[in-house]
This record gives C-alpha cells, structure tokens and sequence, in this order.
C-alpha cells in the first residue's frame, strides 16, 4: 500500500490525493499569540475597502490610496500599502475559493433556498439572529448543511439569505406547498414551492430541488453576491474539505502538482480507512460519507 491516510478532495474532474508528509498544516512553528494593538492602518484600509466595493476595479486602488494618504508622510507610502494590502485580500481570496470548492464537492446538495425578510414578522436584526438560530438547530438535529450568503434585493434593498443545502431523507419540517403568485419585477406569474414552517415563522421562502449538475451555477449565484456586497459566506454542518483514505497502487493514476506532491486517482478508487477496513468504491456518495474527514 503506497499511500496511507491521505487526504483526498475532488478538484471538479479527478479525485486528487496528498499523501501526508506532503501536507502543509503543522509544519509551521507555532507562533506565541501577539499583544491586541489598535492598528490604525490597518482599520483604515480596510474601511477604505468596504467603502470601494461598488466602484470599478481600476478605481478602487486609487480611491483606496488616497484615503489612506493621512496616516502616511508621502503618497507613495500610502499606495504602496494599498497595494500590499490588496494583494494580500486577493491571495486570501483564492484560499478561501479552493475551500469553498472542495467543501462542495464532497456534498450531495439537495435544494436552493432563498429566505426573505417580512417586515410584518421580524426586524432586520431579528431575522437575521432568528433564521441563523433556526438552522443552527437543524444542523444540530435534523442534520442539515448549507452554504449561503447575505444579501440585498436589487431593486427593494430587501434583506435575503440564499443558500445550497443538504436536507437528509426525513430531515424536512413543516411541509412544500406550491404557490402560484405575480412576480411584478419580471411582470409574469411564478410558481415556487414554500415550507409552511417558515412560512407562519418567517415569510416568504424558496425551496427548488438541484441536482448535481447545477449544483456549479447555485454556488457561482452565491459567489456573486460576495463580489458585489462584501459579505462572506455562512457555512452550517460537517463540511470537511477532505475525505481521508490510503490509497491502493493499482488507483493512482499519475503524480500531479508542484514536484508531483499529489496524485490522480482514478474515479472508482478503493477506499480504505484508518483500521485498514475496505468500505468501497469512491463512486458511490454513501461509501465517501462514510470515510474519515479532514480539514
């Protein structure tokens, strides 16, 4: 056995394996935790920042650099932390999307739902905390996993939170109803599917049934929404961004990456856990829900 207990994630094509003395966490010295200091800066950059966010991408630098000239002697100074800083908000950026991706791939997502803020049942802050409490519930007893984002209708400012979710077999409450109604944005009738447990609790609620092969285009709508509002993504759930198994001769297919530190595993590989136990074949999603996870 060539490979024991890699961490393994799917990069959209291929299954794709690191052996362990390849893996980065931990190698590092950890560091003792600095003392809290106010770093003006910093705060400043990163006002400037969120106060950027509509602007076009050639002139958020600009408008970033200068108001930032105050807390530097010279305007290069201030441009030159502005790019840094840029840079660093980019690099931190492509981290979390590599995350984001390999978190969902391991999944099975179920539905699309979109839950708005009904003025008639909560304020802003109360729906917020309320909806956020609800599904931590689910999460904890039904099993629930989600992924989504806050965000901001277009046209009303009304407040939403849109997410991919995993709902287990029995895991629904309340019931789908399907609702005919008028949408006055796009002036036509839609038909949609709303629980009635957020419905009477809530408001109006969304619930579309995605397969896998849309499960791509549901969370580039979500990523979407990062780019034009600021907001970060809400996980809920056990959503590892690895499976671990050790890895049989006869399943890799090639060396890949920098120094060919991974492999390529062909789709069916054999998985095997930690006591050596071969519980089945990498095709089937209820043979990976059974393996060992890693973050």
């Amino acid at each position: 056995m060539p490979i024991k207990d890699a961490k393994i994630y799917n990069d959209g094509s291929h299954f794709i394996a690191i052996p362990p003395e390849n893996f980065t966490s931990g190698k590092h010295k950890k560091q003792p935790p600095k003392a809290i200091t106010q770093d003006t800066k910093k705060q400043a950059f990163e006002t400037a920042y969120k106060e950027s966010m509509l602007l076009p991408k050639r002139e958020r630098k600009k408008y970033i650099a200068e108001k930032l000239q105050s807390e530097f002697e010279t305007a290069e100074q201030a441009k030159a932390y502005t790019a840094q800083n840029l840079e660093r908000k980019k690099t931190n950026a492509a981290k979390r999307y590599t995350r984001l991706w390999r978190k969902v791939r391991l999944q099975q997502w179920n539905y699309f739902i979109t839950f708005t803020f009904d003025g008639n049942k909560h304020t802003e802050e109360s729906f917020r905390k309320s909806l956020s409490n609800t599904l931590k519930h689910l999460v904890s007893r039904k099993e629930w996993k989600y992924i989504g984002v806050w965000e901001r209708g277009k046209d009303t400012e009304r407040l939403h939170f849109h997410g991919i979710f995993v709902i287990p077999e029995n895991g629904m409450i309340g019931t789908l109803e399907q609702i005919t109604d008028y949408d006055t944005r796009k002036h036509r009738k839609q038909t949609t599917f709303q629980n009635t447990h957020f419905l009477n609790k809530f408001g109006r609620n969304d619930f579309k049934e995605i397969c896998e092969k849309n499960v791509e285009r549901s969370v580039k709508y979500l990523l979407k929404y990062i780019e034009k509002s600021g907001e970060r993504l809400v996980y809920g759930g056990d959503l590892p961004t690895y499976i671990k198994s050790s890895i049989l001769d006869e399943d890799i297919v090639c060396p890949t990456g920098i120094d060919d530190k991974k492999v390529i595993l062909f789709d069916d590989f054999t998985c095997i856990d930690g006591d050596g136990v071969v519980r089945g074949k990498a095709s089937s999603p209820e043979v990976l829900a059974q393996m060992p996870k890693a973050n």
